[in-house]
């Protein structure tokens, strides 16, 4: 029982016969209780697992994630938690390796509606907020109005365009890298800004099994038709990663030949400043030959003039965290995820 409580209680002990006890267990060898089982006895292991839906990588290249990460890591450090990051590589150990986790919850990163991986955490019995998407039925959700922020985003940005594009997201878990034009099928007003060659086929925002893209596409269509103008008529580079480098080779696609766009939303800040290279190496001109708009006002925006849509990731992770391991939020904080747009050089305003 001595020995017990010097490792588990020590306060219940003198000073004298815990270092007793450290002084036998050196001799012996014995590193004290296994944590396995400690936990056991518990009933928690005293860590907050952050499920990525991407490479482990992801969360130290991706400035968005590694915010994400910063509101989840404060509230473990505050609560006395460990974090524990699973990460996602698309292959069926990936069910494996998330009901295996010894943790206590799971926050769950941005991931496809179709991830099986958000499956295997509902079966684990386990407490789970997801970020961003999917919506599942008794799981938490935390997320901004992409929706609402997009439209938001692209009345800025279309403002006076005649041939608008879109830096997206990928589309689903194929995350294949393409350039179409949206689908037929929205009401058109008739403002077509020159003849559209013919195409792959189109790209239908509901077709999206990402909720944050399939979102952040409706918005953008939104504002199109308030525009006047007919998705049809907006081109959609879809990325496959969220890589600056990715979309400046894409963007200079986009901002070339007889079809060059001349208005850009980007669903994020790294994919907008890619766009921004491709436009300084074309020599165009920022808003004059080409309005551009970004996501996150990450500090690289705000450095390059970049109007973009505001929101806290490092917020969200924190409320996320919070949710998950049952802890209620600060008073006064509203159930709604805050957003705004910041207006910068990079557009005009309409």
């Amino acid at each position: 029982m001595t020995v017990s409580y010097a490792y588990g209680q020590p306060g219940r002990v003198s000073d004298e016969a815990r270092a007793r006890v450290r002084e036998a267990a050196e001799r012996l060898g014995y590193p004290g209780p296994h944590p396995g089982a400690r936990s056991l006895r518990r009933g928690r292991t005293g860590n907050l697992g952050v499920v990525l839906g991407e490479h482990l990588t992801y969360a130290f290249e991706d400035p968005q994630a590694a915010r994400f990460l910063s509101g989840v890591a404060q509230v473990c450090a505050d609560h006395g938690m460990a974090l524990t990051l699973v990460p996602v590589t698309g292959t069926p150990s990936d069910v494996d390796r998330v009901t295996e986790a010894a943790v206590d919850a799971f926050v769950v990163w941005t991931t496809a509606d179709d991830d099986p991986v958000v499956d295997a955490i509902v079966a684990t019995g386990l407490p789970a907020v997801i970020h961003g998407g999917p919506l599942r039925e008794g799981l938490s959700f935390v997320a901004a109005d992409d929706r609402a922020a997009a439209a938001a985003a692209g009345r800025e940005v279309f403002a006076g365009a005649r041939r608008p594009g879109v830096l997206s997201f990928p589309l689903d878990r194929g995350r294949i890298s393409q350039i179409a034009y949206g689908a037929q099928g929205s009401p058109s007003s008739g403002r077509v800004p020159g003849p559209i060659p013919e195409t792959a086929p189109g790209i239908d925002p509901d077709a999206s099994t990402f909720r944050v893209t399939r979102q952040r596409l409706r918005g953008y269509r939104d504002a199109w038709a308030c525009a006047g103008g007919d998705w049809s008529q907006v081109l959609v580079a879809v990325c496959s990663t969220n890589s600056a480098h990715e979309a400046e080779a894409l963007a200079a696609e986009l901002l070339t030949g007889p079809y060059a766009c001349d208005a850009i939303a980007a669903m994020s800040d790294e994919l907008a400043l890619g766009a921004l290279r491709a436009a300084t190496r074309l020599g165009l001109s920022v808003p004059g030959d080409l309005t551009l708009i970004g996501w996150d006002d990450s500090d690289a925006a705000a450095l390059a003039g970049l109007t973009t849509i505001a929101q806290s990731l490092r917020d969200q992770g924190a409320r996320c965290a919070r949710t998950a391991l049952g802890h209620p939020a600060p008073a006064g904080q509203s159930a709604e995820v805050p957003w705004n747009l910041v207006s910068r050089a990079s557009t005009r305003r309409p």
